[in-house]
C-alpha cells in the first residue's frame, strides 16, 4: 500500500499535532536536518499540508526539478504522512497516475517515536541515488514499467533524463500544477543577463544546457 492518511480541516487539527508540526519544521533549520538541493515550506492556509521542491544533482535523474506536497493526518505523528510528486518522475517507487510515494518501502512500520519529517526528507532525496535504486524491493514497486527498465541500465538512464528533461520545461516548471492549486513554490524565468551577473559575483561558470529560473 502505498499510503492511506490524508490531510484535514487545519481548524479541526489537535493542539498536539500542531505543536509536532511546528516544533519539525523548526528543527529543518538544525544541521543536516532538511537535505541539500531541498526547499520546503507549510501552505499559508493549512499546516497540514506543505509545498516543496527537489532538484537532483547526480545520477540518473540529474537535472531534475521535482515539485511535491507533504500532507500529514490530523493524528500525526501517530500516523505517518502522504507524499506527492506534482512533477512526472519516472520511478519504480512513484504512482505514474497519482504521483504518490511508497513510503512503506522505508518506513515499515511508521514509528512515531523515532520517525520525523526529516527521516521522510532524506528518504525522497535519497530514492535518485543509484545504490537505492539498485536495492529495490520488487513488493515495495508501484511503477512496474520503471522496475523493468532497470535491467536495462542505458534504457533506464535514457527515461530517468526524459523525466528530468521534462520537470525542466517551461509548462512544467513555470505553470502551477493542474491537480495542486495554491502551491506555495513558484519558479519565474530570470534574464541571461541577470543570470549571469549572479554567477560572476559567485565566481561560479554555468554550464551552457542549463535553464535560467528562480524560486519564490
Amino acid at each position: 500500500m502505498v499510503g492511506s492518511s490524508s490531510g484535514c480541516d487545519a481548524s479541526s487539527l489537535h493542539p498536539a499535532t500542531r505543536a509536532a508540526l511546528s516544533s519539525e519544521y523548526a528543527s529543518l533549520r538544525y544541521n543536516k536536518h532538511c537535505p541539500s538541493g531541498m526547499y520546503i515550506t507549510p501552505t499559508a492556509d493549512n499546516i497540514l499540508v506543505w509545498d516543496g521542491v527537489l532538484f537532483v544533482h547526480k545520477g540518473y535523474y540529474a537535472g531534475s526539478v521535482l515539485k511535491f506536497t507533504v500532507t500529514f493526518p490530523n493524528k500525526y505523528p501517530d500516523m505517518p504522512p502522504t507524499v506527492r510528486f506534482l512533477t512526472d518522475v519516472f520511478h519504480p517507487l512513484v504512482e505514474t497516475r497519482a504521483g504518490l510515494l511508497n513510503m512503506m518501502a522505508r518506513f515499515r512500520p511508521w514509528r512515531p517515536t523515532e520517525h520525523r519529517v526529516h527521516d521522510i526528507l532524506h528518504f525522497m532525496k535519497a530514492l535518485f541515488k543509484v545504490p537505492v535504486l539498485d536495492h529495490i524491493n520488487e513488493l515495495d514497486v508501484v511503477n512496474n514499467e520503471a522496475f523493468r527498465y532497470q535491467e536495462n541500465r542505458t534504457s533506464f538512464a535514457a527515461l530517468a533524463q526524459q523525466s528530468a528533461q521534462f520537470s525542466r520545461s517551461p509548462s512544467t516548471l513555470y505553470d502551477s500544477p493542474t491537480f495542486k492549486k495554491g502551491y506555495s513554490l513558484r519558479f519565474t524565468p530570470t534574464p541571461q543577463g541577470q543570470v549571469n551577473e549572479v554567477l560572476k559575483t559567485l565566481v561560479i561558470q554555468r554550464p551552457t544546457h542549463e535553464a535560467s529560473y528562480s524560486c519564490t
